[in-house]
C-alpha cells in the first residue's frame, strides 16, 4: 500500500516538451513510472523520446491512454488553466510543479475545485515518490521533480512544505536503513491544494504507513491544524520540523507563502503547538530522521 500513486498510476505530463518537463519525463521514466501520455498544444500527434504519445488537449490524452494523474509543467502565466484542464478531463490527482502562479490565478483556481473529485497537489512543489523496490525501482512512482534515487521503499510517510528539505529527511532515512511508504510535497506557496492534514489523515488510515515526518515552516497555520488533528485521531508517531526559526516577522522567507503574519505564525510557536500535541519536533534538520527513530523507539 501507499498513498496518492504506486505503481498502477498512469501519468500524463502537461508541458512535456518544454525543457524542464521533458528533463523530468525522462527521470519518470527511468524510475519505472507509468508515462503515459504528455500534452502540449500544437504538438499533438508526435512522441517524446519514440516512446511517449503526445495529444493537444489532455481530454484528449485521458480518452486515449486511461491517464489518471498529471505532472504540470507549464509556466506560471498558463499554469492555472492547465490545472482548470486537468481537472475538467477528470484527472483524479493533479500535481502542480510550477513556481510563481500569480496568487489571484490560485484563487480562481481554488474555487472551481470545489466539490470536483480533482485533488490538486502544489503549486510550487516537488511532487510525490512512492519508491519501488529494488536498484531498478521495480514497483516504484515518480511524479515531479525529486530525486529517484534517494528513496527506499519501506513504512516512512513524509510529508513537506519545501522541497529540499523532503530531500533531507528522505536521504536521512535511507541511509539509516528506512525507507518511505510514499513522500509527499505539498508545496509553499500561500494558496495551495493539499494540506498537512489531509496527508496526515491518508498516511494514519494507509496500513503499510508505520511512523511520519511532518516539515513545516513560518506563515499560515497548516502545521497547527494538523498537529491538533493529530493529537486526537492519530496514532502513529510523528516527528516535525519547522523551517524559519531566524525570519524576521513581516518578510517573506523564500516561499510566497513563508511569511509571519501573526504570532502563531512563528517558528517557536508552532514548535510550541506540535510538542504540546505530541509530536517530536526536531531542533536542526540534520536531526529529522533520528528524531524520529527515537520517538518511533527505532
Amino acid at each position: 500500500m501507499s498513498i496518492l500513486i504506486d505503481e498502477n498510476t498512469k501519468v500524463l505530463i502537461q508541458g512535456i516538451t518544454g525543457s524542464f518537463g521533458a528533463r523530468h519525463a525522462s527521470l519518470s521514466l527511468a524510475y519505472g513510472t507509468q508515462v503515459v501520455a504528455g500534452v502540449t498544444p500544437g504538438k499533438g500527434g508526435q512522441k517524446f523520446e519514440n516512446v511517449v504519445p503526445i495529444f493537444d488537449t489532455v481530454s484528449h490524452a485521458v480518452n486515449e491512454t486511461g491517464a489518471t494523474a498529471s505532472a504540470i509543467f507549464v509556466p506560471p502565466a498558463f499554469a492555472a488553466d492547465a490545472i482548470l484542464e486537468a481537472a475538467d478531463a477528470g484527472i483524479e490527482l493533479i500535481v502542480c510543479i510550477t513556481e510563481g502562479i500569480p496568487v489571484m490565478d490560485m484563487m480562481r483556481v481554488k474555487a472551481m475545485l470545489v466539490g470536483s473529485k480533482s485533488r490538486l497537489v502544489g503549486p510550487n512543489c516537488p511532487g510525490l515518490v512512492t519508491p519501488g523496490h529494488g536498484e531498478k525501482s521495480h514497483g516504484g512512482c515518480r511524479i515531479g521533480i525529486a530525486p529517484g534515487y534517494i528513496h527506499k521503499r519501506g513504512n516512512v510517510g513524509v510529508v513537506s512544505r519545501s522541497g529540499t528539505l523532503t530531500y533531507e529527511a528522505v536521504w536521512q532515512l535511507t541511509q539509516l536503513g528506512y525507507g518511505q511508504s510514499t513522500c509527499v510535497g505539498i508545496g509553499g506557496d500561500p494558496i495551495n491544494g493539499t494540506n498537512h492534514r489531509e496527508v496526515l489523515e491518508m498516511f494514519n488510515n494507509d496500513p503499510e504507513t508505520e511512523a511520519i515526518i511532518m516539515i513545516g515552516e513560518i506563515g499560515g497555520n497548516a502545521e497547527v491544524d494538523a498537529a491538533r488533528w493529530a493529537k486526537d485521531h492519530c496514532k502513529k508517531p510523528i516527528a516535525g520540523f519547522i523551517a524559519g526559526a531566524t525570519a524576521p516577522p513581516g518578510r517573506r522567507m523564500g516561499h510566497a507563502g513563508a511569511i509571519v503574519g501573526g504570532e502563531d505564525d512563528t517558528a517557536q510557536a508552532k514548535k510550541r503547538i506540535l510538542a504540546e500535541c505530541g509530536i517530536a519536533v526536531s531542533e536542526t534538520p540534520s536531526d529529522m530522521a533520528k528524531t524520529l527513530l527515537e520517538l518511533w523507539g527505532k
